[in-house]
């Protein structure tokens, strides 16, 4: 039978995401069949999936961990909010419609239909499934009709862990309060604790897990170290950086209030020659090299915020100065002349005046398009791959100049688009920077050449190999020989 764990945590960004990729990495590399999912997650970075889906990002490298292709049934209901109240809500990878916060409530006795549906087909291919909670279970107001967390667990009868970041402050109490607020057949669920992002002497904790373990009766699994410099895709937080003085350029990135997709900015973030800096709200354009304009999942409200920062005259003292603008899918969208949307697809039916500085015009439809893609760069010779992820149709005489081509069953299909002074490109690929011999060209536009390559897929997998060995060190090797080879 198929042995199915649950990994909860008392907040958010706990150590839930790393906890399930590390076991699904342990188990892969001892051979075991193994498979990650998420009933529900709740994110605006997303990955595209093999049978032209989206799930959540962190459900696409917990995937790579179990050295699967990300599938839909690993994320079966994402959510994708577009304000405080009101999100897109995306069901077995498909983008069905937008809801606001009550209508989602009222919905997910249906949603839970689809989330056990996907996870009975995961039980009939693998034997390890390794489950992602959202958020906290101790959240009340969000208990009544819970898929997410302890309704799911309790809905297929599992095993749950509950982890906590100890580097935050206030382990125990979170783990004793999340504990507390649990229903008395949730809290039998509960088969152990682990402390995630531990450093300092282990003797000085001792006494704080032995205390833990004779309040709540259940036992401390493992205290994973602070892993310094470990690298995962983030799925929703920005990542800083800090300044490099080997530094050949400098790049700054746009953080739009409903960014998608930041990801696609890893590569330069890692880049030991780029000095990379997200710039944020009252923040002026500092001189710099490239300026990137990212994704969004809310394209013309994100340029109405552009604007009223100041920064549509930052971007155009910029190309004054020589400076050159990169646009990603939504960022794309805002160089062209008009934004519509008729329907009403992302927001109030109406246009938008874009930044002008590419002759094209964006029109958002319903049906989203979804695709992982390969080709070259606008040199028709430089290998490039990524995914697309868009529901706007851009048309205009700037395409005629591309900025990649594209495989698609007819062959090369044009992408994007450059300027004739090569100062302002966007294309609607997502990691574009990804592939070592795609950056080193981009970077060449840019007028540095280096010999300084990133493979970000490589280093994905060494790290995933090294957390896996951190993780797998500091659990109890009783317990998860139990859980190999007996179950619960």
């Amino acid at each position: 039978m198929t042995k199915t764990l649950m990994i909860q945590g008392t907040t958010s960004d706990a150590g839930k995401t790393t906890l399930v990729a590390a076991l699904c990495r342990m188990l892969k590399n001892r051979g075991l069949s193994v498979v990650p999912f998420k009933p529900q997650n709740m994110a605006l970075n997303s990955a595209v999936t093999v049978d032209g889906g989206e799930i959540g990002r962190a459900q696409a490298l917990q995937a790579q961990a179990a050295g699967l292709a990300p599938h839909t049934d690993m994320n079966p209901i994402l959510i994708k909010p577009t304000s405080d109240t009101r999100a897109q809500i995306i069901v077995q990878g498909r983008a069905i419609t937008d809801m606001d916060a009550a209508v989602y409530h009222d919905y997910k006795n249906q949603a839970m239909e689809f989330v056990l549906d996907s996870y009975s087909r995961l039980q009939a291919q693998y034997d390890f499934i390794v489950v992602e909670g959202a958020g906290s279970p101790a959240e009340i107001n969000l208990r009544d009709r819970d898929i997410a967390n302890m309704g799911f667990a309790e809905a297929v009868d599992c095993p749950v862990i509950i982890i906590a970041d100890i580097d935050r402050g206030g382990v125990f109490a979170h783990l004793v309060g999340t504990l507390a607020l649990l229903s008395e057949s949730e809290q039998q669920r509960v088969i152990g604790f682990v402390i995630n992002r531990f450093r300092g002497d282990m003797g000085l904790l001792q006494s704080g897990l032995d205390w833990l373990e004779q309040r709540t009766g259940k036992p401390v699994l493992g205290v994973i170290p602070y892993i310094n410099g470990l690298y995962l895709d983030a799925e929703d937080a920005l990542t800083t950086s800090v300044p490099k003085l080997a530094a050949k350029l400098r790049v700054v990135a746009l953080a739009l209030p409903r960014i998608s997709n930041h990801t696609d900015m890893d590569v330069l973030r890692l880049h030991p020659q780029v000095d990379f800096l997200w710039l944020g709200p009252g923040q002026a354009i500092p001189p710099c090299d490239l300026i990137i304009i990212p994704g969004s999942k809310h394209v013309r409200a994100d340029l109405d915020f552009l604007r009223a920062q100041g920064w549509e005259i930052g971007l155009q003292k910029h190309l004054r100065y020589g400076g050159k603008i990169l646009g990603i899918c939504g960022g794309f969208q805002m160089l062209g002349e008009q934004i519509h949307d008729p329907l009403g697809v992302e927001s109030a039916a109406g246009s938008t005046q874009a930044l002008g500085y590419l002759a094209m015009e964006t029109t958002f439809a319903p049906d989203k398009i979804l695709r992982q893609q390969q080709g070259f760069l606008w040199d028709r010779k430089t290998p490039i791959s990524g995914y697309e992820i868009h529901c706007g149709i851009s048309e205009g005489p700037a395409l005629a100049q591309p900025f990649c081509y594209l495989a698609r069953t007819e062959g090369l299909a044009p992408d994007g688009a450059i300027s004739t002074d090569q100062q302002v490109a966007g294309t609607y690929l997502h990691g574009i920077f990804d592939q070592p011999e795609a950056l080193a060209q981009l970077l060449l536009w840019l007028g540095v050449t280096t010999e300084e390559t990133i493979d970000l897929a490589q280093l994905r997998e060494q790290q995933l190999e090294r957390l896996a060995q951190e993780t797998e060190a500091a659990l109890d090797q009783g317990w998860l020989t139990s859980w190999l080879h007996e179950g619960f």
